[in-house]
């Protein structure tokens, strides 16, 4: 029978349990780049099978959330190596999330204060970033009308991957995860309604798909596809990404073409809008049966879901998200049945160490 806590193989690697660390951006890089409070962030919490980092932007045009560490220079190269050395120190296994935001940025934190970019035209109707304010402070503010990219462009971005692929490579990391979920821009690509482009790129399924599965094979290109995973939310709404009579058989479709392509896994994340899951167990059923690989699952995670999707072998592998933010421990609470502490939102994103660091392992003399 499968277990939570049981060892997995991943590829050539071995996690030491089946919970993931799900990516959550926490906003503590002023200078974009991992410092040392970000390595100790993620040495606390390397018990987990796996860690998937907070998406770092590719490139300076890929960000879209104000201090956040990217991964497009050496500089920041060399911060995330003290990360990945911080985690392996502890025997941890620590993938790189990848990220451009697309139409989800602002102006502020684009190059040249120039527009964000995107599948389309369109802005996200009532979107939000963390961003710089017109008094220079930071705060949540609307983000701005992007700019469609060209055709050329499309093929552009896709290499700024492959080269975040290859950075992250040289920083230590055991793989990378393509951020493909939660309105940013590989989704932006996927959804007829915010992609109607009429060239390669848009139209049909296949059409649509294409800038993701062409972004896969060229950082596959780079760093071996064992190392390469990519995250999807199907049925997500997030971001003003409105339903669309597709998206089942845009999400099997994706999964029948991954399934070619030998990767380390694929991270479905189901967004729990009002409490109400979007993605049951017939449609990971249905993913299960068109996708060979590693399949990882978050949203609202515990550890009876986790275990039950396990047994049920729909999933592989269970992601935890905002537990890890004040369970450092979260493995062995689970394991052992101990309360969960719960996080200060307040702290989510932003400042220093304070909720970020300081968040106490159990003791089980209070037991």
């Amino acid at each position: 029978m499968t277990r939570l806590f049981d060892s997995f193989q991943l590829g050539d690697i071995v996690l030491r349990n089946r919970v993931v660390m799900a990516p959550m951006t926490r906003a503590r890089s002023a200078d974009t780049i991992a410092g040392a409070v970000t390595a100790e962030y993620y040495r606390q919490r390397a018990t987990a099978g796996l860690i998937v980092t907070e998406g770092t932007p590719i490139s300076p045009e890929g960000q879209g959330y104000a201090y956040v560490p990217g991964i497009w220079s050496r500089e920041q190269v060399a911060g995330w190596h003290r990360v990945t050395d911080a985690v392996h120190n502890e025997e941890g296994r620590i993938f790189a999330q990848l990220w451009h935001v697309g139409r989800l940025s602002h102006t502020s934190l684009q190059p040249g204060r120039r527009q964000p970019v995107g599948a389309g035209a369109a802005p996200a109707r009532e979107g939000k970033t963390f961003a710089f304010t017109d008094d220079d402070t930071v705060g949540f503010v609307d983000v701005s009308t992007p700019r469609p990219l060209s055709t050329q462009e499309v093929g552009r971005v896709a290499r700024d991957f492959a080269c975040g692929a290859t950075n992250a490579w040289d920083a230590g990391f055991d793989g990378v995860e393509l951020h493909g979920a939660n309105g940013y821009l590989f989704e932006q690509f996927l959804n007829p309604s915010t992609n109607t482009r009429t060239d390669l790129y848009g139209g049909s399924i296949r059409h649509r798909a294409r800038f993701l599965l062409e972004t896969v094979d060229r950082v596959s290109e780079a760093i071996g596809s064992t190392r390469v995973g990519i995250r999807l939310s199907p049925f997500g709404e997030l971001f003003d990404m409105p339903a669309y009579a597709e998206t089942a058989d845009t999400y099997l479709y994706l999964a029948s073409e991954l399934s070619r392509r030998d990767l380390a896994y694929v991270h479905l994340v189901d967004q729990l809008p009002s409490g109400e899951r979007l993605i049951d167990v017939d449609f990971l059923a249905a993913v299960r049966a068109e996708y060979r690989g590693t399949i990882i699952f978050a949203g609202g995670m515990t550890r009876e879901l986790a275990e039950e999707l396990t047994a049920k072998n729909v999933i592989d592998l269970a992601a935890f998200g905002q537990p890890f933010i004040a369970n450092p421990d979260l493995v062995e609470r689970l394991q052992n049945g101990w309360p969960l502490t719960t996080a200060d939102r307040d702290s989510y994103y932003g400042g220093g160490a304070e909720g970020y660091l300081d968040y106490p392992r159990f003791d089980p003399a209070t037991v």
